[in-house]
């Protein structure tokens, strides 16, 4: 698996990898950085995430303390999603919500490495598998509100959660429905610039593919999180991705694809 720079792109290899799992044990285990208060952290800065090689910021940021911690700021200040800790940034009058990557494949590509995940401020995003809307939660972060983010859902077990989640945020729209089937919804969701999708169905990327057509506009991107062998899924959509990236830790054999779509003349997709 080639990535960029490298043979798993992003802070250099394996070791890099490694490294930012055990930053990331360190938040998670230690505890400390998802209970504290400004008084407890002593001296809080929290600079913007950036990603190599671009070095560009996205909404998403770096909790400075005692501890570190991925963060995105809170669209709904003073309300949590999933038990997560907040982070209240007094001086600023924002406050930021502690991003776990043992919960949210994205989260753990964003330590893992990975260069870019073109979900930024004012985009307009479809989530394909939402589930609860523990991922979608930061997603809305991250596009703010002047962002859109359309949430497929299918199981109407998780769909009620995700329903409770949009209910406090403007800018979700939950689509309880079978991302198989995009003329179900199409009525319901605009064009997007970015489609994220975590479906974990055999045909992950027929639907992707389904959906893209309908849905990504020309010249956006799309991330697909897979557990399989990405080779298989590459020649599905039939071109190779510019970046390949595997998940380790909680989300081991999870690989994360990241492509750009375009579409042709005739109407089909065309994948760089």
């Amino acid at each position: 698996m080639v990535g960029n720079g490298g043979t798993m792109g992003g802070f250099g290899g394996l070791h890099g990898v490694v490294r930012a799992l055990m930053v990331a044990r360190r938040l998670i285990m230690g505890g400390r950085i998802y209970g504290v208060t400004k008084g407890s952290m002593g001296q809080l800065w929290v600079p913007p995430h950036r990603f190599p090689p671009y070095f560009s910021p996205i909404g998403v940021f770096i909790c400075r303390g005692k501890e570190d911690a991925l963060v995105t700021r809170n669209m709904v200040p003073g309300e949590s999603v999933y038990g997560e800790k907040r982070i209240a940034d007094g001086e600023n009058k924002v406050e930021y919500r502690a991003w776990n990557p043992f919960r949210s494949k994205l989260a753990a590509a964003i330590l893992g490495g990975i260069d870019q995940i073109h979900i930024k401020p004012g985009a307009k995003v479809l989530y394909l598998g939402a589930a609860s809307g523990t991922t979608v939660s930061h997603v809305s972060d991250i596009v703010g509100p002047e962002g859109l983010v359309y949430a497929v859902e299918f199981s109407h077990r998780s769909g009620r959660d995700l329903i409770n989640v949009a209910k406090k945020r403007t800018n979700v729209i939950p689509v309880i429905e079978d991302a198989r089937h995009p003329h179900k919804y199409r009525m319901l969701i605009g064009m997007v610039d970015v489609i994220f999708a975590d479906v974990a169905q055999p045909d992950q990327s027929r639907i992707v593919a389904l959906n893209a057509h309908n849905f990504l506009r020309n010249g956006g991107h799309f991330v697909i999180s897979i557990k399989a062998a990405p080779q298989a899924e590459v020649m599905a959509l039939r071109a190779p991705p510019p970046q390949i990236l595997p998940i380790l830790g909680p989300f081991c054999c999870h690989f994360l694809i990241k492509t750009e779509g375009k579409k042709s003349k005739r109407g089909g997709l065309l994948i760089n």
